[in-house]
């Protein structure tokens, strides 16, 4: 079985940038669940993760999460939140929300009929 049989997975794909420890990786993961949840539609090997902080504990903390998705442009969130834990789930709900964004614009178009409501159809 080759690895692109598996699903990505936040385990699978995050690299520590600047900024972050080794020993903090277990914990970004385990509350990265829901983010690993989108990444299952691309095979484990396509998709790359990258979480780094800038200014850390300072009130100009910046956290970037950046992704890179085979056959696909690189996606990037940003925080500027002083809190670490609620920088981390800000760029995690943002990356989210561009994974399907861009799930979306590439569905092929009979699909996107498909869930068309009955106030599109009046």
């Amino acid at each position: 079985m080759s690895e692109h049989d598996d699903p990505a997975t936040v385990e699978s794909s995050l690299r520590l940038g600047s900024g972050f420890a080794a020993e903090e990786r277990d914990r970004i993961v385990a509350g990265w669940a829901s983010l690993t949840s989108r990444l299952e539609s691309f095979p484990q090997g396509t998709v790359e993760l990258e979480i780094s902080v800038k200014e850390r504990a300072t009130p100009s903390q910046r956290t970037v999460l950046e992704a890179w998705i085979a056959g696909s442009h690189r996606l990037v969130a940003t925080s500027e939140q002083a809190d670490l834990d609620q920088a981390l789930t800000e760029v995690r709900d943002d990356l989210i929300r561009q994974l399907t964004d861009a799930k979306s614009r590439t569905e092929p178009r009979n699909r996107r009929a498909l869930r068309d409501t009955i106030r599109d159809d009046q």
